[in-house]
């Protein structure tokens, strides 16, 4: 199978691209520069969609700039929604001009899709929550379901909290370290996460299965609280996890985008689940245990 990743220099598509190289797939990478990023020397990389020759088998497209890195001015906002809407337009262009076109499109969203949403658990037809996250997710979504008008099978994921050597546990992992970490606000909040092994394993799932079609959740079947999140990577690092961190010192930070730290979504894959879906890690500890050993 030859596979066009966008995103692919990131932190979940770095490893995306390591588990199509180790099946023998063919990669090839839609990229702002052909250097960089930490790539195997055999994925190919493109700057341009029209600089891609040959027939591509499928589409993972996973780009997007960081959504919780910067305050969400109107400007930040225009980038959140250009590097994820107009890059998932320009992939529905460039396929409809194409003879022979991919068979099927994974395209990212998150679990933002549903707002905040306190205590409610969330499959995916859970009725949203409106709000700029929600705004986002369901646009990016929209525009990727049109490549079903190509006759392309779309699958459109929700994705979590992803937890691995990257992301949003590197983030976390220095004030815990020092034994400086803890909850944020009061630590009801949901956090939905999912170990990056099997946000990996579960796209090559919704590329490889041609049954499949629309939204799926991609978290582990058991969220937390962010107070068992602290407690529980506390533990794993042999540190304490008390010192709270207020919810107006994160408002202050980040402005609005502090909603998807202070408040949080209890999202499980019922989907997922359905169509046969085996997590390797679906309990914290031992997600935590995996990433945090040695």
């Amino acid at each position: 199978m030859r596979v066009l990743i966008t995103g692919g220099t990131g932190f979940i598509g770095r490893h995306v691209c390591a588990a199509l190289l180790s099946r023998e797939d063919q990669v090839v990478v839609l990229s702002r520069s052909l250097t960089g990023g930490e790539l195997d020397s055999r994925v190919q990389r493109v700057t341009q969609l029209s600089q891609i020759e040959g027939n591509v088998d499928a589409v993972i497209n996973l780009a997007g700039a960081p959504i919780v890195d910067k305050r969400w001015t109107d400007q930040r906002k225009q980038l959140l929604r250009a590097s994820r809407i107009d890059t998932t337009r320009s992939l529905n262009a460039w396929m409809a001009d194409l003879e022979n076109k991919p068979s099927v499109m994974v395209s990212g969203s998150a679990v933002g899709f549903y707002g905040s949403q306190d205590e409610k658990l969330l499959g995916e037809n859970a009725e949203p929550k409106a709000g700029f996250s929600h705004q986002l997710c369901a646009d990016w979504e929209s525009e990727a379901m049109l490549a079903e008008k190509l006759g392309v099978r779309v699958c459109v994921i929700r994705t979590g909290i992803v937890l691995g050597d990257g992301g949003a546990l590197s983030k976390m992992l220095l004030p815990f370290k020092l034994g400086l970490g803890g909850p944020i606000a009061d630590g009801h909040q949901w956090m939905s996460w999912i170990h990056i092994q099997d946000e990996v394993a579960a796209i090559l799932w919704l590329l490889d299965h041609p049954v499949l079609e629309g939204a799926f959740n991609l978290t582990a079947p058991r969220p937390v609280s962010n107070d068992a999140f602290s407690k529980s990577l506390g533990r794993a690092l042999g540190r304490p996890a008390f010192f709270r961190m207020p919810g107006f010192v994160m408002e202050m930070m980040l402005g609005e985008a502090s909603e998807l730290l202070i408040e949080g979504q209890r999202v499980i894959p019922e989907k997922l689940l359905a169509s046969g879906f085996s997590f390797r890690f679906d309990e914290l500890d031992d997600a935590l245990a995996d990433l945090l050993k040695g």
